[in-house]
């Protein structure tokens, strides 16, 4: 599939619960004349904790600098787990830009702010620590998510996300959630946005917001999701495992 924009976010290479191979996939499935990487693309957390990086890793750099160099104009706007690139903005790197934020003006003239988001999180801005100790939980989390879901595999059953789960059910996550949206959506329109794209908290979303339209384009961790923009500039949510198991279903059984 063609797109104008696609954005994706917290892809956090260099951990073990980065879905690398599907977003491989999804880059290889789709183009699109403007790619935004809005922030989390590397862990440096983690890799100065364990270094880990296999193949897949390196593959999904490599496709990206491919389209770079193919004419897609590549915009990298870091995050707090790569802040070690923020020493770069206004820096190229194989025809990747790099940049603190970014606009994107839509086919049907809405101009979008384009920022990671952590400055908007108080933990990440006020107790750093207790962020490293919330990252480290968050990983513990997904590892033992990693091992229920090889048995629901076996079982065939689909994915299921432990971190998403307890999200949506404990009460002061939801309300983090939603005061980091706001607070975002405030900004943006403070400022003279018509909306904003971001990542950050893993959660997908797009709604209206106080007559903000506020984007956010999930993660490659769990959800993989990313956000893009159709030629007429409507933006949708790409869900890419339901999209594969659709596709899937529709596939005619061969016997």
């Amino acid at each position: 599939m063609h797109y104008r924009a696609i954005f994706i976010s917290d892809v956090h290479l260099g951990t073990q619960g980065c879905q690398a191979e599907s977003l491989l996939d999804f880059l290889r499935e789709n183009d699109c004349e403007h790619m935004y990487l809005i922030g989390d693309i590397v862990d440096g957390w983690q890799l100065r904790r364990k270094w880990y990086w296999p193949q897949a890793h390196n593959d999904v750099i490599q496709k990206l600098l491919r389209m770079a160099r193919k004419g897609c104009h590549v915009v990298y706007v870091p995050g707090n787990h790569d802040e070690f690139a923020r020493h770069f903005v206004q820096h190229h790197f194989g025809g990747v830009e790099v940049l603190k934020e970014t606009t994107h003006t839509t086919a049907n003239g809405k101009v979008l702010w384009l920022i990671h988001g952590d400055f908007f999180d108080a933990v990440v801005k006020y107790a750093k620590w207790l962020a490293y100790v919330g990252d480290y939980l968050y990983e513990l989390i997904l590892k033992l998510n990693r091992y229920y879901n090889i048995l629901r595999a076996k079982l065939g059953l689909p994915y299921w996300s432990l971190s998403a789960f307890l999200k949506h059910k404990v009460k002061q996550a939801v309300g983090f959630i939603n005061e980091f949206e706001v607070a975002v959506a405030k900004e943006a329109k403070r400022r003279g946005y018509q909306g904003v794209v971001c990542g950050h908290i893993h959660h997908a979303e797009i709604r209206d917001i106080d007559g903000i339209l506020y984007c956010n384009d999930g993660d490659w961790v769990e959800s993989r999701t990313a956000l893009v923009e159709h030629m007429d500039g409507q933006l949708e949510i790409i869900y890419w495992d339901q999209l594969v198991e659709h596709v899937k279903a529709l596939s005619p059984v061969v016997t």
